[in-house]
């Protein structure tokens, strides 16, 4: 008795921390880290409550039972589940290492539904059948290519999608039947990587097809479903000014098409397309802002829409005969997505997220107006009710521009001046909506850090000229926009800006090292996220299907004026000019920029003496999708900003 009493006192012992050390939280084996000192394991045990968080999407309404397939995690990544009653369980139907996403109910008898899967972030998504009644999942597409917007006809007995099966560069369509692997063939050979199927025609004779040349710039196509042929509803316009279009749907007769475009407006408008005389008819005239997505009820009669205004969502459902809008039960300010009517045409679902709850599912009875919540996503068990709503700021740039965004300020338990995070969006042409932080709550609510998000120029929701006004040659324009607001921020008596920290993620990334060189004298450190660190690098290497997408927005680096502009501007090329710390993220599958990308900047501030830190992960693409993964970031990024930012 007394030897193992001795015995278990050595490994007590020998458990604990020496003198003046403390234990650590260690990474995953998939992460390379590099410059990153041990993470407190305090630390971890202080953050992780806020990394609790979850959030749940609609994915498909079940075609006849009141019952849908939703998105949410549960264990380490996004999966498919079953909700059969608003505030019901979430059953969990797939189980994978990687995400599961887009299920889709077959919409004749809901016996199965379809959903796609890539591979450790690489973005090259195969489309599954997954049968309800077995549990089976059959892989329909061919396991290597780029498959995307899986849309099932109304009979549900095909469905279309886009593939780079061909060449890797091309999206062309295909069409199989799901219940026969084999019939999957060639249906439209196209060119450029921003084809989609949109909509298939009430007898499924034609199909609806957007080309995407760029954010300003799509076209419309019907395709003959039996034969590929195409013939364009929209021409190409060879002279004057880019008109895009976005998305569309048949009307319910089949003699129209339903669509978003800025034709003849600087935004977007909700409009109708007779087939015959190719009449636009604009149904959203009185709204100044753009319409961002609609949906057409089954029936036909009724439109649900969402206008984006100064960033927040506005719900809107027209009748379609009348045209006049229904009046809908008040929502709280926040960001609305993912419209999706059942089949009853009454019953609109959609997914709403605000600065004090997740992301999660509603409906809407629009014969009653009852307004239900499908999911109630958890919070790491902290009470959100308290955390910061965001207010509107605007200033003025360089040039006169007025840039707005929005600042999440800090409880006012915090006095003094406030340290400020800077948090630029990606996409390019993305936009930071007034929506939940998620783990950046730990910043506001524990270590007192003000949050600004900003909309430079570039942005979507200001219109079309404003989103053209970063293009090209005037990129810089842009960075300038931050370095006015570092303006702004000193003019502010409760934030600090001698204190202010930029960061930001795949475009978002680019401007935090663009903003981390040439005004590195106004902030004290930067976390940069799957960034581009040199323009040229980066379109040379991104994915050859969306090449000449990037091209249209960040300049052709084959044209030798433009090449040279953009290697003048480079973060890699002025890397001396970065004097600051810096925390840089990479996923080694992305496929949108290359994590060389990242590791090309790293080596660089390493040979320049720059502190850097460097996590990379080896089963992550553009952005870390796993919650193991996530989590050791956060617990970084919270480190290197306790250390350079607050100290």
């Amino acid at each position: 008795m007394k030897r193992r009493i001795a015995i278990f006192a050595l490994l007590m012992i020998a458990s604990l921390p020496l003198a003046g050390q403390q234990d650590v939280f260690a990474p995953g084996d998939n992460l390379v880290v590099e410059g990153i000192p041990p993470i407190p394991a305090a630390l971890a045990a202080e953050v992780d409550q806020y990394g609790n968080f979850r959030a749940a999407a609609i994915s498909s309404w079940h075609p006849s039972k009141r019952e849908m397939l939703i998105g949410t995690r549960f264990a380490d990544t996004l999966q498919v589940h079953l909700v059969k009653f608003p505030g019901g369980a979430r059953t969990q139907l797939t189980f994978f290492r990687d995400a599961a996403r887009g299920a889709s109910f077959q919409p004749a008898n809901g016996e199965s539904f379809i959903y796609s899967k890539d591979r450790g972030g690489d973005e090259f998504y195969q489309i599954f059948r997954y049968d309800l009644a077995t549990g089976g999942a059959t892989l329909l597409t061919d396991g290597k290519s780029r498959n995307t917007g899986a849309l099932w006809s109304n009979a549900g007995d095909r469905l279309v999608y886009g593939s780079t099966r061909r060449d890797g560069e091309n999206s062309d369509l295909y069409i199989v039947r799901p219940d026969d692997v084999k019939s999957d063939h060639l249906l439209a050979e196209l060119h450029g990587g921003g084809w989609g199927a949109a909509d298939w025609s009430p007898d499924d004779r034609t199909i609806l097809v957007l080309e995407g040349v760029s954010v300003n710039e799509g076209y419309l196509w019907l395709c003959d479903a039996a034969t590929g042929k195409l013939t364009a509803l929209i021409p190409h316009v060879e002279k004057g000014e880019q008109v895009a279009y976005n998305g569309g749907q048949f009307s319910k007769d089949g003699k129209g098409i339903y669509t978003i475009t800025d034709k003849d407006s600087e935004f977007s408008r909700l409009a109708y397309i007779d087939l015959a005389t190719k009449q636009h008819t604009y149904l959203t005239d009185k709204i100044h802002w753009d319409v961002e997505e609609f949906r057409l009820s089954k029936d036909g009669q009724k439109l649900a829409f969402v206008t984006n205004e100064d960033g927040i969502s506005v719900l809107h459902v027209m009748d379609t005969a009348t045209r006049q809008e229904m009046s809908l039960p008040k929502l709280p300010v926040g960001v609305i997505s993912g419209l999706n009517w059942h089949r009853n045409s009454r019953d609109l679902a959609f997914d709403l997220n605000t600065a004090r709850t997740p992301t999660d599912v509603y409906s809407i009875d629009v014969e009653t107006m009852k307004l239900e919540r499908w999911t109630y996503s958890e919070t790491g068990g902290i009470n959100t009710e308290g955390f910061s709503e965001p207010q509107l700021i605007r200033w003025k740039s360089f040039d006169g521009k007025e840039i707005s965004g929005f600042l999440y300020a800090p409880p006012a338990k915090f006095t003094g001046k406030r340290p400020v995070i800077v948090d630029i969006h990606g996409g390019p042409e993305g936009q930071s909506r007034p929506g939940f932080r998620g783990q950046f709550n730990y910043f506001l609510n524990e270590l007192g850090i003000a949050i600004i998000l900003p909309n430079v120029r570039g942005s979507t929701g200001y219109g079309k000229s404003f989103l053209k006004m970063d293009n090209g040659f005037l990129r810089e324009d842009s960075y300038k926009d931050i370095n006015a607001l570092f303006d702004w921020i000193a003019t502010r008596a409760d934030l600090d800006s001698e204190r202010i920290a930029v960061m930001g993620g795949s475009y978002g990334g680019h401007m935090t090292l663009a903003v981390s060189t040439f005004y590195s004298a106004r902030i004290r450190c930067s976390v940069d996220i799957v960034g581009m660190s040199n323009l040229v690098t980066f379109l040379e290497h991104t994915q050859a299907y969306r090449r000449d997408l990037r091209r249209v927005e960040y300049g052709d680096e084959r044209d030798p004026k433009m090449r040279e502009f953009l290697e003048r501007i480079a973060p890699m090329n002025n890397v001396q000019m970065i004097k600051k710390p810096m925390f840089v993220i990479a996923g080694k599958n992305d496929p949108r920029v290359p994590a060389s990308e990242s590791q090309q900047i790293v080596a660089a501030l390493k040979t320049n003496g720059t502190p850097v830190w460097f996590l990379m992960a080896n089963d992550e693409g553009h952005g870390f999708a796993k919650k193991k993964n996530n989590d050791f970031l956060f617990y970084g990024a919270a480190e290197f900003l306790k250390t350079y930012l607050l100290n």
